[in-house]
């Protein structure tokens, strides 16, 4: 579904596979379907077929989610240029420091208080106004993390980019402490946009309720720069999630 809502479509159906180990108890197959359909009636999804199979051991799911925009209409990776500004939306990091914590141990979590960890949910109808409002000349969702997807981005418009570090939203552990910045640049899953616009665009500070933040520029080098808080710039090497990373 993020996936969909960075290129500013509509998701119709899915496509669910599952591979189930035999003594895997019926309770927890009716839990899992049943939070995965009420996620895909809130964004009018079917469910139009797949398969189901038997796990010598593990539970293994694979699901395909199609989706559609008007023609000509999809936002895609590669229509950023340079002196376009980058957005995102959201606070990023939420979902690398519930993980985080759970691997510590040192604390039982509230879901409720790590929303973007334990209830993701895509940013369709944002997606859609930018598109609708030709607002997004370029987009990607923040599932890798910051620094990865700013490169992919920039790797398909053959450009660089300068971000902000300041300008950085970082979600809040707490009402007091925001998440580490470290995590808010590199932690992935938080599923939010990232998108370009030209200069002169106005862009809200908000969408649908969701918040709205400018955090760096997109520039002609092929480079990727942090500019630090002291004014200082230093290489932003990516160092979120990479498929197929050694």
């Amino acid at each position: 579904l993020s996936d969909i809502a960075a290129m500013g479509g509509e998701p119709m159906a899915a496509f669910l596979s599952l591979a189930l180990p035999a003594k895997l108890p019926q309770k927890w197959v009716d839990q899992f379907l049943k939070g995965l359909l009420k996620l895909a009636k809130r964004f009018n999804v079917q469910l139009a077929g797949g398969d189901t199979a038997e796990s010598p051991q593990s539970v293994l799911s694979d699901i395909v989610v199609v989706g559609s925009v008007p023609k000509d209409k999809a936002i895609l990776r590669s229509g950023a240029q340079p002196r376009d500004r980058i957005y995102v939306t959201g606070q990023l990091g939420g979902s690398a420091a519930a993980l985080a914590l759970l691997r510590s141990g040192t604390r039982r979590l509230d879901p409720k208080s790590f929303p973007r960890h334990f209830f993701p949910e895509p940013r369709i109808e944002v997606g859609r106004v930018l598109r609708e409002k030709r607002i997004a000349m370029s987009m990607i969702d923040l599932s890798d993390g910051l620094s990865t997807d700013i490169s992919h981005l920039c790797e398909e418009s053959g450009c660089g980019a300068e971000i902000w570090q300041e300008a950085v939203p970082r979600a809040r552990i707490d009402k007091r402490s925001e998440v580490d910045l470290d995590l808010a640049l590199h932690g992935g899953e938080d599923y939010e946009l990232l998108f370009t616009a030209p200069a002169n665009t106005r862009v809200p500070a908000t969408i649908v309720g969701v918040q709205i933040t400018e955090i760096g520029e997109i520039t002609r080098s092929r480079r990727l720069i942090l500019r630090k808080v002291s004014g200082a710039n230093v290489k932003f090497k990516p160092k979120g999630w990479e498929h197929f990373r050694r």
